[in-house]
């Protein structure tokens, strides 16, 4: 069967997502090889605009049930402002690439995917199947979860880093992981951190207190070395946005979404990220101790070698300040997360670093 050009299947706005469409994402599918699955309708349930545009659609056609009636689709934001910080990272073709050559050696939970497609110039297009399929409840940015849930995205998140400790810095699959986007990603972080961070303490005013806002534009400032300084850890595989709205719960256990910030990186900025955001601020001082050790020993079973848990707590207060960096700038941007969530996990955040004196053990 003649496949589809990835142009056929690229699309800019939900308008878009038609039956045709449709009917060219399944010439492409695997189960549809010597078949004549026919698209009878597609349905556009919700629009959600932030750093991408999501897309959630039921699509009702003649294939066997184990092809998905519900679809997630993931295209550039609508939103310009987004779109304008997330277009020359290129954090939508990321989870392309991943979902296309790495998605099946990750150990932990995600969505199934039905298709992706990106084309420099022309745009990126993710499909997957919708998680509310297998009966799954999705995250929402700013829940609030127990210590017990908190304990099983700790647990796998060990499990995913610990997979990966040994090889993800020599990897050659890897290696476009820490590439040119990489860097320029991180070039334009470093570029635009002080008026962002100026902008979103001023938006902030009432969540961050006051005594943080001369010490995180410091780190804005010195933002190069501030990396350097995080990135001294054993490397392996980290998602890097790992808050509760990117998260599905399915028979009790965790998922992962929205992969487009997956780089090689130390594995605690995860936990520090996790903790950091999906924890209320009593939860989090009454458990993170206990959570940093189970986390602890379950990496030690994949390198025996790594922190001892002193060290290990020590690099966990000092990656507190990317996730309070990531939610002040997100703020600072707007349109990214509902404005609502943003600041309840910025002062989740924020307090976070308030509690552990951050910013005084960074360089």
């Amino acid at each position: 069967m003649k496949s589809q050009r990835p142009s056929q299947i690229i699309v800019q706005k939900p308008s878009q997502l038609n039956k045709n469409w449709a009917q060219s994402i399944l010439k492409n599918h695997p189960s549809n090889i010597n078949k004549a699955i026919i698209i009878n309708k597609v349905d556009v349930l919700s629009v959600d605009v932030g750093t991408t545009t999501r897309v959630r659609l039921a699509v009702d056609h003649n294939g066997a049930d184990d092809l998905p009636k519900r679809w997630f689709v993931k295209m550039p934001s609508l939103s310009y402002r987004a779109k304008a910080i997330t277009a020359l990272p290129r954090l939508l073709p990321t989870e392309v690439r991943f979902y296309k050559e790495l998605a099946g050696q990750i150990p932990v939970n995600k969505p199934k995917l039905i298709s992706a497609h990106s084309r420099f110039g022309k745009g990126s297009t993710l499909v997957l199947k919708e998680v509310s399929e297998i009966g799954a409840g999705a995250g929402m940015a700013g829940d609030a979860l127990s210590a017990g849930q908190a304990k099983l995205v700790v647990e796998h998140l060990a499990n995913f880093h610990g997979h990966f400790i040994s090889k993800a810095k020599n990897d050659p699959n890897f290696r476009w992981l820490a590439g040119p986007i990489r860097r320029l990603e991180d070039g334009l972080g470093t570029a635009l951190a002080v008026p962002l961070m100026r902008r979103g303490l001023r938006l902030a005013s009432d969540w961050v207190a006051t005594k943080l806002h001369s010490p995180a534009l410091r780190y804005a400032r010195y933002r190069k070395q501030m990396m350097q300084h995080l990135s001294k850890g054993t490397p392996t595989l980290v998602h890097h946005d790992c808050h509760p709205g990117n998260l599905f719960w399915h028979e009790g256990q965790p998922g992962f979404l929205d992969w487009q910030m997956v780089r090689v990186g130390e594995e605690i900025s995860d936990v520090s990220y996790f903790l950091a955001t999906a924890l209320a601020p009593e939860v989090r001082r009454s458990h993170e101790f206990d959570l940093l050790g189970h986390y602890h020993d379950i990496l030690r079973k994949y390198n025996a070698a790594s922190h001892d848990f002193n060290s290990l707590v020590g690099r966990y207060r000092a990656h507190l300040a990317y996730p309070f960096e990531a939610m002040t700038v997100t703020l600072a941007v707007g349109g990214m997360m509902s404005l609502e969530s943003n600041l309840e996990m910025l002062r989740r955040a924020a307090i976070a670093v308030e509690d552990h004196d951050t910013f005084a053990m960074l360089p």
